[in-house]
Order: C-alpha cells, then sequence, then structure tokens
C-alpha cells in the first residue's frame, strides 16, 4: 500500500499520529532499521517537536504540532510491556540535529535510559564498520504481519510473505555491522560529549 503523506496529512499530523496506536498494540516484536534519526517510540518530546516541525513545514500540512506530539509520547506507553524492540542505527542518527544542544542532550540521555529497559536491544553501525549490507532507507518491521518505510512523498505499508522477508534479511545483516552494549553506549556517550562540547 502507498499512502501520500498530502493525504494522510489532510487533518493534521495528530490523526495520522493516533491512528499508529492498534497496530504498535498488537505487534509483539519489532524490528526498526533507522539510518538518519532517533526512532519516534524513543523520541522526548523536545527531539519529537523538532522533527515533527520540520516534516510541516516541508510537507505545508496542518500545523497542529503539539497535538502530534502529545500522540506521538502517548504510543510510545509501548516500549514499557512485555513487547520486544531490535533496534538498529546508523551512527549518524546519533549526531543528526533536531533542534539545539539542549534537545540533543536530552534525547541522547533518553537513549542511554531506554536502551537498559530489559525487552530493548540496541545496535549502532560505526559510520567506519565493514558492512554486511549497505545504509538504505529506514524501516520498521510488525512481527512477520508488515513492513513501513517512509519515502519522501509517502509512507509504504508491505505485506506480502516475500517482501517482508527480504526486510527481515536485511535487517540480520544490517545487525551483523552494528555494535551493541558497552560499545554503544560509548558511541552515544561521543555523540553526546560533541553536543555539549558545543
Amino acid at each position: 500500500m502507498y499512502s501520500e503523506w498530502r493525504r494522510q496529512m489532510r487533518a493534521g499530523m495528530r490523526r495520522s499520529q493516533a491512528a499508529r496506536l492498534p497496530v504498535y498494540e498488537r505487534t509483539s516484536l519489532f524490528r526498526l532499521y533507522e539510518p538518519g534519526l532517533i526512532p519516534g517510540v524513543f523520541q522526548t518530546a523536545q527531539y519529537a517537536a523538532a522533527v515533527i516541525g520540520s516534516f510541516m513545514t516541508f510537507s505545508g500540512i496542518a500545523a497542529d504540532l503539539d497535538e502530534a506530539v502529545a500522540a506521538r509520547m502517548e504510543w510510545q506507553k509501548i516500549i514499557y510491556g512485555d513487547r520486544e524492540f531490535q533496534v538498529v542505527l546508523e551512527e549518524q542518527a546519533l549526531r543528526t540535529r533536531a533542534g539545539g544542544a539542549d534537545v540533543m542532550s536530552g534525547q541522547l540521555d533518553r537513549l542511554l535510559a531506554v536502551i537498559s529497559l530489559p525487552r530493548v536491544g540496541l545496535g549502532i553501525i560505526p559510520s567506519l564498520a565493514e558492512r554486511k549490507v549497505m545504509p538504505s532507507a529506514g524501516f520498521l518491521i510488525f512481527d512477520e504481519e508488515m513492513v513501513q518505510a517512509e519515502t519522501v512523498s509517502a509512507e509504504l505499508t508491505v505485506t506480502q510473505p516475500r517482501e517482508i522477508a527480504l526486510y527481515a534479511r536485511r535487517f540480520k545483516l544490517l545487525r551483523q555491522s552494528a555494535v551493541d552494549g558497552r560499545e554503544a553506549r560509548a558511541l552515544i556517550h561521543h555523540a553526546l560529549d560533541l553536543v555539549q562540547s558545543g
């Protein structure tokens, strides 16, 4: 399914954010790859406001920023339940500036807190890592049910089992290039030091 942003967002972004909650609530395993930003499910309100605000400005959609951020914060509660999150970020996601230094510091601190949760696994692909597969657009796999990926103009929803299997294979290869645990925390701390030093 191909769903254009301008159609999805006609009534503002809050509805689009809230509409995601049912699929998030019924998913047990999330596999998420993000090359350039901290994923929405881990975002602070300030970081989310910077990201969503930038999208709204670019897209020229209804300016319901506060409501959209509140809706995003509402569906973040799922990370505290019994669902499993396997996340792979490119190191660039830690460095892409969304908001000022205080916003980035808060976001990186939040990421450090979230990855200590027992059902959250985070891998980060260092910028100089030897790669099993090249970077691509970000995507989110919901169990074996569907995949969502975003383009400049639309959101793609993939439900064909053979295509979902391709995304799962790509995720596995991306994961093999990533570091986790102490090494992932070190990359986050390094990004935090860079933000705080200027």
